[in-house]
């Protein structure tokens, strides 16, 4: 019959999605995940010399006069791999010390290069280690951002550069209400002082002053960059992008693999910021809305190390003899926190930074993606529940339900032209039989059938169309926002932005066996409780249907269900949550519509007749 066509149809193209999906977005990023953690602990093992971190930034000259701070690897040297404590102990240092972040200053250079937050751990072992972000150099993974003058071309005036010892002005830590100050003479005229500002959050602001006693007047460009050695282990998602980002006269994003084909990619804009990514921390400068930026991503190679930059130039300075200059900068280094960062939606009371600097569009650090109309208000509901109920998995339930309510009307009358359908097979398997081989006549009357009973034929796959949307929305939030990491459920559920952790293949740990670690297939033998819920209410669903009289059609219905157990077993815990919850719901609706239009529900007598057919 068509509708039933129409259906296998439907299941068979949304099976193969999701399994390609699958395939694509977590069984090959996993094990390229697990290849690369292997290539890097060999690596590791040989103790190669890594290079240090970007030495001093002097003046390229550009085309025009322009100047740009240097890459790193232009001057580095080979040195070999230290712990971050002995790199740390080898140049004086001002603490940092506010809420959310604990660190350093490095006053060789001026560095802010030491960055751990202390609100996030490694785990959901509150124990565990803070997430560090930013390393000093001489460290494996040196990352740190640097500020300072480069000279315009022709200048010879000595300027603080990596290698130069600062001295701090007073003594303490830097925290909200004690900015740290430094201070450099360079003996021939020049003094520069540099003034360091936190906020309670991850705002960094940075306030350079130089003054000219000398004999001549001095040109100088102000500069910022961030730079980070060795190309970072990535989640390896096509739906979530890490790396170089910046709102650069419009959004620009550059995975690690794209800079290094590129080389280095140079910007003109005002009003921008720039900086780089990870899935949930980043760190980027925030220039004054005002200022007229030269900017630039770049990626230099040193023998097998990548070095990544993202720097910028401000339009240069001739300080006076006698007379001095400022720059401003700023510098975000932390959690990609909505809230935080700032969401731009309306009604969506996340103002943040992006907001309170005037930035543009500086909610775009975190990816929300191509589909952010729906993305941010499912964030935005699910973030305003659990300000309510302090748990986000109650949240993924309301939302839900919610949903369910928005497209009530839509969905009744999909679910009741379902029912009409039922009530009319009598009459189409009548047509069958009168026009056993005249498919053209069975179409006709069929057609005539559906108009006089006002009857959409394509209505019933307006249910499962509404339902990819908000579960890839929902999967895009799942995946990317931090207020989702490590937020439990109850019970075993402790993260549920991860996979449900239980597994039926050890009996759900009385056997001392990870299943997942066996090689070649073990990926599939994660099946957790929750995956096998959503699994058993997904048959619910299917048999609240009439079996299909085709063979093959029974045959796909009966293993559908098995099927996406096993594909959304390595899902997040709270997204499989919110599956098992809606194919409920749609049961219960599907159930009320078609009593209330006179259908009878077939679930229990298929349920029956399923259980009846395995004992005989």
């Amino acid at each position: 019959m068509m509708t039933d066509n129409r259906n296998t149809i439907l299941a068979v193209i949304l099976s193969g999605l999701v399994l390609i999906a699958w395939q694509y977005f977590y069984n090959v990023p996993a094990m390229e995940k697990q290849r690369a953690q292997q290539q890097a602990q060999a690596e590791l093992q040989k103790t190669t010399p890594q290079p240090t971190a970007s030495a001093t930034p002097g003046a390229t000259p550009q085309s025009g006069g322009a100047a740009q701070p240097s890459t790193p690897a232009a001057n580095q040297q080979a040195q070999p791999v230290v712990a971050r404590d002995t790199a740390m102990a080898a140049s004086p240092r001002v603490k940092i010390d506010t809420p959310r972040i604990a660190g350093s200053i490095s006053l060789k250079g001026g560095r802010i290069d030491d960055i751990a937050l202390v609100q996030y751990r490694e785990t959901v072992d509150p124990k565990s280690p803070p997430i560090i972000l930013y390393s000093p150099s001489g460290t494996a993974e040196p990352y740190y951002a640097e500020f300072g003058w480069v000279p315009a071309t022709g200048v010879t005036a000595k300027l603080p550069d990596a290698q130069t010892v600062w001295q701090q002005d007073g003594s303490g830590s830097l925290t909200p209400t004690t900015p740290a100050v430094l201070k450099w003479d360079n003996g021939e005229g020049l003094t520069f002082r540099r003034t360091i500002s936190v906020d309670d959050h991850y705002l960094f602001t940075i306030k350079d002053e130089v003054s000219n006693v000398g004999n001549a007047p001095v040109t100088l460009y102000p500069f910022a960059l961030i730079s980070r050695h060795g190309t970072p282990q990535v989640s390896g998602y096509y739906i979530l992008h890490e790396g170089l980002i910046g709102y650069l006269d419009g959004l620009q994003e550059y995975a690690y693999k794209k800079i290094d084909e590129a080389k280095s990619v140079n910007f003109k804009a005002t009003n921008g910021w720039l900086g780089m990514t990870d899935k949930y921390w980043a760190s980027a400068l925030l220039p004054d809305t005002s200022a007229q930026l030269q900017a630039r991503f770049s990626s230099n190679p040193s023998g097998n190390v990548h070095t990544y930059q993202t720097d910028y130039l401000l339009d240069p300075v001739t300080v006076a003899i006698g007379g001095s200059a400022t720059a401003n900068a700023r510098l975000f280094a932390g959690a990609k926190e909505a809230g935080v960062v700032g969401i731009n939606f309306p009604l969506a009371g996340h103002g943040g930074y992006n907001k309170e600097l005037s930035l543009n569009h500086f909610d775009l650090l975190i990816d929300w993606g191509w589909f952010y109309f729906i993305t941010k208000p499912m964030f935005l509901g699910l973030d305003f529940f659990y300000r309510f109920f302090g748990n986000f998995g109650i949240s993924i339930l309301l939302v839900t339900v919610i949903v369910k309510l928005l497209f009530f009307p839509l969905a009744n009358k999909s679910y009741a032209s379902m029912a009409k359908m039922k009530s009319i097979q009598p009459q189409l398997q009548a047509l069958k039989e009168r026009y056993p081989d005249d498919k053209v006549k069975q179409q006709q009357e069929m057609m005539e059938i559906y108009r006089k009973e006002k009857i959409n034929p394509v209505a019933g796959c307006l249910p499962v169309v509404i339902q990819i949307p908000v579960f890839f929305s929902l999967y895009k939030v799942l995946f990317v926002t931090i207020e989702m990491r490590h937020a439990p459920f109850y019970g075993w559920i402790k993260d549920l932005s991860a996979p449900d952790p239980t597994n039926l293949f050890n009996l759900f740990g009385l056997i001392p066996l990870d299943p997942t670690t066996i090689p070649v297939f073990g990926h599939y033998l994660a099946l957790g409780i929750w995956p096998i819920i959503m699994g058993i209410t997904m048959w619910f669903q299917m048999k609240l249907n009439p079996t299909p009289p085709d063979p093959t059609q029974q045959l796909i219905f009966n293993w559908m269900p098995l099927i996406f157990t096993f594909m959304l077993a390595g899902f997040p815990a709270g997204l499989v949550i919110y599956w098992a919850w809606n194919n409920t719901l749609s049961v219960l609706q599907q159930s009320f519509i078609m009593r209330r239009n006179g259908v009878k529900v077939e679930l229990f007598d298929n349920l029956k007749a399923t259980f009846a057919k395995k004992a005989t």
